[in-house]
């Protein structure tokens, strides 16, 4: 009678005679469980930065978008006229409310180069609406600046350069393309704006907030304005006022609040996690499939050593567990250097691209667990032909 380890043992010896074909399956799993681990990391790497880059757009906050579904063009967005401002004030439970002019861009240059920067006009309401955003140096906007602005951390570092180039107190000359027109206008820093960094963050980082009344100057916005961030009292009113807004505008707003963008963005990424999963997994099947063939023939080369076996009193059961054994250590083998180096892959290209890549033991874990079965299930066939050979059959075999 076999005993468990010995069946294992057994099971060992027969991959180790037959290290080539041990050597191929434990690929086509490696493949399979690295493409599932890397993808599958680098996505909730993603999910972990977007989640830390919504904190920074505060719970409390929500963001009107005008904009109409016309015919034959699309969404088209017209901006708020004052009328409208004076309706989203009116909303109950608003603590504070800020316009804002944007998608305009500027130039300027630093040491001889060029550089864009994306240009906000902003009441001072605006950094209390959005309070985490933090100072390196100086402060926000007042209601009496005037030729005043605020840089993020990309414009004080031109380029990306380590030494900040631009500091509170200096002057910057910007370009403004005002439909086919060139303006010029100098501006007197006042703060410098901590990195937010990340893959989103980069957009902030390149950006300059100059007052309002300045914005509306050099951009001839006259009284529209691109879009309005509110502040909630209260975070459970905010649906309530999200619905409120909807009501009033009859459709001609999209309201972005926090848990809005949260789920729009987990079911994209869910998406994107579906899609790479379900890429690496019919690598994963196609690995069980050569793994069937690989253990069929495996069967039928050692049809002699089942038949001794039987011969010697072995259980049918035990036949089985012999060949499971040997499809389970395939598994865990493809399946841990798959996991590792899935998780390789997703931290070089992470680190590539710029972007965090998550590495957790569920996921190694579940990867693994996954090469197993897909190992047993595929080994499950020729283990039970194996199971069932007839002895004196098998022995006279050739």
């Amino acid at each position: 009678e076999l005993k468990l380890e010995d069946t294992f043992l057994s099971a060992l010896q027969g991959l180790s005679e037959r290290k080539f074909r041990l050597g191929l399956n434990v690929l086509g799993i490696l493949i399979g469980c690295a493409a599932v681990t890397g993808l599958v990391s680098i996505t909730q790497g993603l999910s972990v930065e977007v989640t830390g880059q919504l904190d920074m757009f505060g719970p409390n906050n929500v963001m009107v978008i005008p904009f109409e579904i016309r015919p034959g063009r699309g969404i088209v967005g017209e901006g708020f006229n004052w009328r409208d401002i004076n309706t989203l004030e009116k909303v109950s439970n608003v603590k504070r409310m800020a316009p804002i002019i944007a998608n305009k861009f500027g130039t300027y240059k630093q040491r001889g180069d060029t550089y864009t920067a994306n240009v906000f006009g902003v009441t001072p309401t605006y950094f209390d609406v959005y309070s985490s955003y933090e100072f390196v140096q100086g402060r926000a906007l007042k209601q009496s600046d005037q030729g005043s602005i605020v840089i993020g951390h990309l414009i004080a570092h031109p380029g990306g350069s380590e030494e900040q180039l631009i500091e509170t107190g200096d002057r910057i000359t910007f370009t403004f393309y005002v439909g086919s027109l060139l303006k010029e206008a100098t501006f007197r820093v006042v703060g410098v704006m901590e990195e937010i960094g990340g893959t989103f963050g980069s957009e902030d980082d390149r950006s300059v907030m100059i007052p309002f009344r300045d914005a509306q100057t050099i951009f001839e916005t006259g009284s529209t304005v691109d879009f309005v961030a509110l502040q909630v009292n209260e975070m459970e009113n905010v649906d309530s006022v999200v619905d409120e807004i909807k009501e009033e505008f009859e459709g001609r707003v999209m309201v972005m609040s926090f848990e809005v963008i949260q789920e729009q963005i987990g079911q994209v990424l869910g998406t994107i996690e579906a899609v790479l999963g379900g890429i690496a997994a019919i690598s994963l099947l196609v690995a069980g499939v050569s793994i069937i063939n690989t253990m069929t023939i495996s069967v039928m080369e050692r049809t002699r050593e089942i038949g001794i076996l039987k011969a010697l009193g072995s259980k049918s059961t035990e036949v089985l567990l012999l060949f499971i054994s040997e499809a389970t250590i395939t598994g865990v083998l493809g399946g841990i250097l798959g996991a590792s180096l899935g998780f390789f892959m997703g931290v070089v290209v992470g680190d590539y691209i710029g972007l965090p890549v998550s590495v957790t033991y569920d996921l190694g874990l579940a990867v693994i667990l996954f090469a197993v079965l897909t190992s047993v299930i595929a080994g499950i066939y020729p283990s039970w032909q194996a199971a069932n050979l007839h002895p004196v059959e098998a022995l006279r075999y050739e």
